[in-house]
């Protein structure tokens, strides 16, 4: 019993080991390789760029006030349709010491002034009714008065301006309403009420009291590779597609190409922009990321092959040209001159016909039972 139990297992290890041997045989030899078959194909070949950007309005206006003071009231909210001249919000005053002491002290000079030509006018009046001065002085004396009274009425406005920001006689062109200088969507108003802000000035940009823009005139703004920038001309047709708005699409054209490149990671870019021609209705906010389509070339009812069929050595293209003579299938190396390449497809200009196949990628054909 136990001899044959000695031989069951002898004959399991035979096995095991003539298996594994067969099976590592069987490994090592080489597969057979066959290869795709590719027909050509007459058709239109189209290259085309993808550009990445964002849509922008063209122009965007900073708002900024004309005095220095606090934010006393915002009449608007971002989102909101202004027209050019409507006030956004209101600044309150804050004078200057110096200034504010400066205005008091000439409405107080202008006041004795005027007190003092006043009472010389009447000596003047009382005088010329009794025929003692002449026309002439009297009328110099009712010139004098007028000039006073216009002075201490300029005086009292400075006052005003100086210590509220407006006057009585400029109520309507106040200083400290501030207004849309377009007409547009206000986008941002980056104050708030009680905020301090500052004038615009040689010295200072100023505080943004609001930022508003035209969203009727939108424009794509983008970089391009400079491997395919010398192949954009003005005017060339875009398709814009906006990933956020379940892509949608839009036609725009190209207006500007920048002639300056910039360096963004480590490549060198230049910055295009086209109108965007947007459709009535369509509510396309400022900032929106969007990808630009730019057909560069094209080539309509051209003869192609796969581009994966050619065989790029040097600056010369070759194709392996099938051959079926009924037994076994030859590779016939054949020179050929390309065209335009979609980067799927390739024109083939020169070295074959309509009716060749051409040799593909390789292909290893696996034991049916490692498939």
């Amino acid at each position: 019993m136990k001899r044959y139990s000695k031989l069951i297992i002898a004959a399991i290890i035979a096995l095991i080991f003539i298996g594994t041997f067969v099976f590592l045989w069987r490994k090592s030899q080489p597969k057979e390789i066959v290869y795709s078959e590719l027909p050509t194909e007459v058709k239109d070949l189209q290259k085309t760029t993808i550009i990445t950007g964002t849509i922008e309005p063209r122009n965007e206006v900073s708002v900024k006030p004309q005095i220095s003071g606090i934010i006393a009231e915002l009449m608007k909210e971002p989102g909101q349709t202004v027209q050019a001249g409507e006030v956004i919000a209101k600044v309150k005053v804050i004078p200057d010491m110096g200034q504010l002491s400066s205005a008091e002290s000439r409405v107080r000079l202008a006041e004795i002034n005027l007190k003092q030509v006043e009472t010389d006018f009447n000596r003047t009046k009382e005088l010329h009714e009794q025929k003692l001065v002449s026309d002439e002085e009297f009328e110099k004396g009712r010139q004098q008065l007028r000039q006073a009274r216009e002075e201490k009425a300029a005086a009292d406005d400075a006052l005003q301006v100086v210590r509220d920001g407006v006057s009585k006689s400029n109520a309507s062109a106040s200083s400290t309403l501030i207004r849309s200088t377009i007409s547009g969507v206000i986008l941002d108003i980056p104050v708030k009420v009680g905020n301090s802000v500052i004038l615009s000035n040689t010295f200072n940009d100023g505080t943004t009291i609001a930022s508003v823009a035209n969203m009727n005139d939108l424009i794509f703004r983008g970089n391009i590779d400079e491997t395919e920038v010398g192949q954009l001309v003005l005017g060339m047709p875009m398709k814009i597609t906006i990933g956020a708005l379940q892509d949608l699409n839009f036609e725009a054209a190209l207006e500007y190409i920048s002639p300056k490149a910039v360096e963004n990671n480590g490549a060198n870019q230049f910055e295009i922009k086209a109108a965007v021609r947007v459709l009535k209705g369509n509510k396309i906010r400022s900032g929106y990321s969007a990808t630009a389509e730019i057909e560069l070339a094209h080539a309509n009812n051209v003869l192609t092959v796969p581009e994966s069929a050619i065989e790029f050595k040097g600056d010369s293209t070759f194709v392996y040209i099938i051959k079926d003579n009924g037994k076994e299938k030859t590779y016939d190396r054949k020179p050929v001159i390309t065209g335009l390449s979609d980067g799927v497809d390739i024109e083939v200009k020169k070295g074959l016909s309509k009716t060749d196949k051409v040799r593909g990628p390789k292909i290893v054909k696996e034991d049916e039972e490692n498939k």
